[in-house]
């Protein structure tokens, strides 16, 4: 018994063999496309970038959280770790159990279902949030220093559409006017001169 089944026309064989050589084409060209967008010099800029910046917001965290809190949470108001200062807004059931007489910490009120205002992790987050902020303030600025081309642009306001520009702009791209004056000028050779100045 030949290969009964295995037999394919001429035409077959052939519409078959361009579909792959369509099929293989197309591949190339999206992986291509792909790699081109992947591997562009500013997206593995910004991916390098994020990973830094990952890496340095854990560490000015750990500078916040580990060196400069502590010292905080030694003022007399701040009696105890600051992320754990809670204020009671509902109490749960076992607030004052037989060898209970409040809450220590969030966990145990959340799990006693208390109703809870956690400020101190809020404080916690907002001196984190300021300093990162002066921690990347300190870094643009010695960058600007040493490389003499500042990453923090100093702005201004159009006189003509009051949007922001840069302080070093010519012209406005907002409303396009001239930022030196000579919108005010007159500049028409169309126009006569006054009366009594020919």
């Amino acid at each position: 018994m030949e290969n009964e089944g295995y037999w394919v026309s001429d035409d077959t064989r052939a519409a078959l063999l361009n579909t792959e050589s369509k099929v293989k084409n197309k591949i190339r060209s999206v992986w291509g496309g792909f790699v081109n967008f992947a591997l562009r010099d500013n997206v593995l800029e910004v991916a390098v970038g994020l990973i830094i910046a990952a890496a340095f917001t854990s560490v000015v965290k750990s500078l916040v959280s580990d060196i400069l809190l502590p010292p905080i949470s030694l003022l007399p108001f701040m009696s105890r770790n600051l992320e754990e200062k809670f204020v009671i807004l509902k109490k749960g059931p076992h607030f004052r159990g037989p060898n209970q007489v409040g809450y220590n910490t969030r966990k145990q009120a959340l799990d006693d279902g208390a109703v809870i205002l956690t400020y101190g992790a809020f404080f916690d987050e907002l001196v984190n949030f300021i300093g990162l902020g002066l921690v990347l303030y300190l870094v643009a600025n010695i960058y600007g220093y040493f490389s003499k081309d500042s990453i923090i642009k100093n702005t201004t306001k159009c006189t003509y559409c009051r949007k922001e520009i840069g302080s070093k702009a010519k012209r406005c791209p907002m409303c396009t006017s001239w930022l030196d004056g000579r919108e005010d000028k007159e500049t028409s050779v169309l126009t006569s001169p006054p009366p009594g100045q020919a």
